[in-house]
């Protein structure tokens, strides 16, 4: 994986292990040579994720509509700041320039960003890796509902393992480098499931 991009709050949550697991996936990602694509902010999790790469030598690319540059205060020591017109875009061209996915804690744009990606998986339009990085079981909630939605048969047993889950960002990465996307179709029939 040459780059990944990270879905992460702009606010740094309650809890301090929030901006220190961020800091130390970006950390981890630049020893491992792995570039970030991320929203562009200097603020909350965002910042400290692509502080804690560019602290470690690596390269950081920011992905930022140009109505939230001042509101998120855009990092000004980014690699490269790629400034769009829309949070759809935004989206867009991070999934462009991605190899895969990872969900920190956030609020609905996170959620957002990471429903998006997992459904043109889903879909087929990608086969990246998609992952949430279960800070203190923040997504513990997210993945229930998620077998809630297997177990009332709006989502496939296939579909649900397309979300991978690690609390640790090494082991994480590891998942991420041994995806191999779901084959078949996305609908749900009485013949499909």
């Amino acid at each position: 994986m040459k780059r990944i991009t990270v879905f992460c709050g702009s606010s740094g949550g309650n809890q301090a292990n929030y901006r220190l697991q961020a800091a130390a996936l970006g950390r981890i990602l630049a020893e491992q040579h792995i570039e970030l694509v991320y929203g562009g902010s200097k603020v909350g999790l965002m910042g400290a994720v692509a502080d804690g790469v560019l602290a470690a030598g690596g390269k950081v690319i920011g992905v930022l509509p140009r109505f939230l540059k001042t509101k998120e205060l855009a990092h000004e020591d980014l690699t490269e700041l790629i400034l769009v017109d829309s949070m759809h875009e935004r989206k867009t061209k991070m999934s462009e320039l991605c190899d895969g996915v990872i969900a920190l804690p956030g609020g609905f744009g996170t959620l957002d960003e990471l429903f998006e990606m997992l459904t043109w998986g889903q879909l087929g339009i990608h086969k990246k890796p998609v992952a949430l990085l279960n800070i203190d079981g923040f997504y513990d909630p997210l993945t229930a509902m998620v077998r809630t939605m297997v177990d009332e048969g709006f989502l496939k047993e296939a579909d649900q393992k397309m979300v991978l889950i690690s609390a640790e960002a090494e082991d994480l990465l590891n998942k991420m480098r041994r995806y191999v996307a779901p084959t078949g179709g996305k609908w749900i029939g009485k013949d499909t499931l």
